[in-house]
């Protein structure tokens, strides 16, 4: 296993990155209302990237995925695929999860967006529970931790709340790879003895079910979904260990994380 520590130069340049992809997200929020399809959503975010932030949208074309960005509704926990015919409706919950590539550099973040005010309370605990499962992993973040204990904070937090944490797919070192070492896994289990050091950049992206964890793959190869019909949310920040803590990189301006 390689885990790149990144120097100043490459932090500044997957800071920029970072930073536009968390402006896709403020952007786009008004545009999520009940009669827009998903496809509209990608176009609007691909015009933005493209010719407004003169930035690429890293999924488009990454092993073959067709959409600039992924929109994850209801039960689809990630890599959702845009579609003209799928129209968002009061109280769906979506996901939209934006990778910007710019001067070579990746950046990585995701939030939920809440359609309408319908929404139910179960799938409000759900987004909430997410969020807040992402900030505690966050708040412990600083070089010496084992990599185990932030899949041990998020699992312990949600698991708490009665919801449980999808396993089959995990947050990720990010730099001039959209993918790179180390896995981060958002449950308890064996970290190979990692420990977190300054200059270390990852997303942490917790996936966290109303109901049983288990996913399945759709046809498509691409759209993942829970097993039992019922809501999924996920955030996701890319972070930078710094030498006295953490720097989260993707941070948007309504975000404040409790330290």
């Amino acid at each position: 296993m390689k885990i790149s520590i990144k120097n100043s130069e490459e932090i500044k340049k997957i800071y920029k990155s970072c930073q536009l992809a968390a402006e896709v997200l403020e952007m786009i929020e008004s545009y999520i209302l009940p009669g827009i399809s998903t496809e509209e959503i990608n176009n609007i975010c691909h015009n933005y990237i493209t010719k407004i932030q003169k930035a690429k949208p890293a999924t488009l074309g990454y092993n073959g995925f067709p959409k600039s960005i992924c929109i994850s509704k209801n039960d689809i926990v990630c890599h959702g695929i845009s579609n003209k015919n799928d129209i968002l409706k009061q109280g769906d919950i979506i996901n939209i999860d934006v990778t910007i590539l710019y001067n070579n550099y990746f950046g990585d973040t995701s939030k939920m967006f809440f359609v309408g005010n319908k929404i139910s309370k179960k799938s409000q605990l759900l987004c909430l529970t997410a969020q807040k499962s992402l900030y505690k992993a966050i708040s412990i973040l600083k070089p010496g931790l084992r990599l185990y204990k932030i899949g041990k904070i998020i699992q312990k937090y949600v698991e708490k709340k009665n919801f449980s944490v999808v396993r089959n797919y995990c947050g990720h070192g990010i730099g001039k790879n959209f993918h790179e070492d180390p896995q981060i896994l958002h449950y308890k289990s064996y970290d190979y003895g990692i420990i977190l050091k300054p200059g270390m950049v990852f997303t942490i992206e917790p996936m966290i079910n109303i109901g049983h964890h288990e996913v399945y793959l759709s046809n498509d190869n691409w759209t993942v979904k829970t097993k039992d019909k019922t809501n999924s949310a996920q955030y996701e920040h890319t972070v930078l260990i710094t030498n006295l803590g953490y720097k989260v990189l993707t941070l948007r301006k309504e975000e404040k994380i409790p330290l």
